[in-house]
């Protein structure tokens, strides 16, 4: 299966709608079809899960005992921002309205391959937070010691 990586840029249009850049469109398409669930962690961002990867989350996380602290706080936050959507013919995704106002992502913005997801951020913001927040001698480090 292919991984989506990279990043590419796109627009949200006044209807809180993105066009998924055909870079990442046709492996999702090919390789999960067109329903979708859109969500965040934080309501910064916007994750894009085609919706065979959600389910196999979501597989993982009933495995757990209903009273799992993080799972309840996974699930909280997910689902506050989470909708079921999918990718119209032109590629377009609507994200979910209170998402949307929380993200703040109206007009430039990035799409970012998460290897079997995708995330959506305001472009202007996202490359502010990249100078703002340096990779430094211990994040490689600590890449080294798991990637070794």
């Amino acid at each position: 299966m292919e991984r989506l990586r990279g990043s590419a840029e796109t627009t949200v249009d006044e209807k809180g709608r993105f066009k998924v850049p055909a870079v990442f469109r046709e492996s999702i398409e090919e390789a999960y079809g067109v329903d979708l669930f859109i969500t965040s962690l934080t309501g910064d961002d916007v994750l894009i899960y085609p919706m065979p990867v959600w389910n196999g989350f979501e597989e993982k996380l009933a495995k757990l005992p209903a009273v799992h602290r993080t799972k309840a706080k996974f699930l909280e936050r997910f689902n506050t921002f989470g909708q079921e959507g999918r990718m119209d013919a032109q590629g377009r995704v609507l994200i979910p309205s209170l998402l949307r106002d929380s993200a703040r992502i109206a007009g430039d913005a990035l799409v970012l391959g998460q290897t079997d997801s995708l995330k959506l951020v305001d472009k202007k913001r996202h490359l502010e937070s990249l100078k703002a927040i340096q990779i430094t001698d211990e994040d490689y480090d600590e890449l080294a010691r798991h990637l070794v």
